[in-house]
């Protein structure tokens, strides 16, 4: 792993803070704005040890940043898996991975794995303050949304300055 690429995730992951502490609780579970800059981070540089240090990094922050009652394991435990399952997924779907569709289905698929993830431990673990339907509808399905949107804007403007710039040696944008 270079410098560059560490520059490029620690920016995603500082947005990503940024977007997570700005997005309002709803029935104390935040929109997870953090996970799109995540996965962006994994489909622009494509390789484990980069999606393991965003799987932490973007855990960690979102503990400090959760409002959610005793979400903070929950947190870091939902990120590391879920950056793990979007990098297979990534390596897996290699084809698609770098289109806009493409990383727009992953982004769709990884909140709500992500979502699901963090409900589930969190319940295991501190239980749940409602059911975990109505969890699920406010707060994981507003963020797929959102963050399926996030990720169509954003991506096509990402890869175009890691073409430009060659930022990347690994990047998904020099695979096609």
């Amino acid at each position: 792993m270079n410098t560059k690429n560490l520059v490029v995730l620690a920016l995603l992951a500082g947005i990503g803070v940024v977007l997570h502490t700005l997005m309002p609780a709803f029935l104390q579970i935040k929109p997870d704005m953090m996970l799109a800059m995540m996965f962006l981070g994994i489909v622009l540089i494509p390789n484990i040890k980069s999606a393991a240090l965003m799987g932490i990094v973007t855990g960690i922050l979102s503990a400090l940043t959760t409002s959610f009652p005793g979400g903070q394991i929950p947190n870091i435990i939902d990120k590391v898996l879920t950056s793990l399952i979007i990098f297979g997924l990534v390596i897996v779907f290699k084809k698609y991975s770098n289109t806009t569709a493409g990383v727009a289905v992953l982004t769709a698929v990884g909140t709500i794995i992500s979502g699901s993830i963090f409900l589930g431990s969190a319940f295991y673990i501190v239980g749940l303050p409602g059911p975990f339907l109505a969890l699920f509808a406010a707060g994981v399905l507003p963020a797929v949304v959102i963050n399926t949107i996030v990720m169509v804007i954003l991506y096509p403007i990402a890869r175009s300055i890691f073409k430009r710039t060659n930022l990347s040696s690994t990047a998904a944008v020099t695979q096609k």
